[in-house]
């Protein structure tokens, strides 16, 4: 895979922003993270599936026209399939300490595969190279990269998170060989897969694309401060931090 990732030696201890948070270990992160899930969690969790179910079905009512003419312009505009179907890295409901004790999966990948789905941007490839997108990508289609630009590329992904896959808020899910580099490289890397996947989140909002393995131990960070403080007060303000994100197009490719 060429990811651009250099090998960077494990620590034991997952470092959170500096000036917010002192240095946790792996255990006293999962304890403070309230992973055990309590009732006060259940009932947290619970309510903020709700919601985000509720913005869903919003959103896909509000945004029908817009899609559906988007659909239009990707089909007339260049060959190939209108939506972009794509496997991912979801939630992992296991247990910490029972992480690794599925002997059914074949591979490990931290968390439950899914399909995410998206409007394609890029041309069609035959080939199944799991790599970020660069600046000025080459496969990048003319509408594609204004689909990009304003994120109008991810309104099919309110579909997975009426199916369970996502929540609108969380930690943006990977490709499967990524992580499996990834959490090699960053100690700590698959406690963000304790939560839903979003479409955006709280790293998304503060830190451009990833370019670097920086770029990734950057937005680990804000993941983790994320699912610490996990809260609908929490999603909603991160809903209202995205729309400048969205309408200035900041960090697009």
């Amino acid at each position: 895979m060429n990811s651009g990732l250099e090998p960077h030696p494990p620590t034991q201890d997952v470092a959170l922003l500096a000036g917010r948070f002192s240095v946790v270990s792996a255990k006293d992160f999962a304890d403070a993270a309230g992973l055990t899930v309590p009732a006060l969690a259940r009932w947290n969790e619970s309510l903020r599936r709700a919601l985000n179910v509720l913005l869903a079905l919003v959103g896909l009512i509000g945004a029908a026209p817009l899609m559906i003419l988007l659909a239009v312009l990707i089909k007339l505009s260049s060959p190939g399939p209108v939506i972009f179907k794509q496997t991912r890295v979801g939630l992992d409901r296991r247990r910490p300490n029972n992480s690794n004790r599925n002997g059914r999966r074949r591979v490990d990948y931290g968390g439950r595969l899914f399909t995410i789905y998206k409007f394609r941007t890029m041309v069609p490839s035959s080939g199944d190279d799991q790599v970020w997108a660069g600046r000025n990508d080459a496969r990048v289609t003319p509408i594609g990269r204004i689909l990009r630009r304003y994120r109008l590329d991810e309104l099919p992904q309110l579909f997975n998170v009426l199916k369970g896959d996502m929540n609108i808020v969380g930690p943006r899910p990977e490709q499967p060989k990524i992580v499996l580099t990834l959490r090699e490289q960053i100690d700590g890397y698959t406690m963000r897969q304790r939560v839903l996947p979003g479409i955006t989140g709280w790293a998304q909002v503060n830190r451009p694309y990833d370019e670097s393995i920086h770029d990734v131990r950057a937005k680990l960070e804000y993941d983790l401060e994320y699912i610490q403080r996990i809260s609908v007060r929490q999603d909603l303000g991160i809903l209202l931090r995205t729309i400048p994100v969205v309408f200035l197009g900041r960090g697009a490719r």
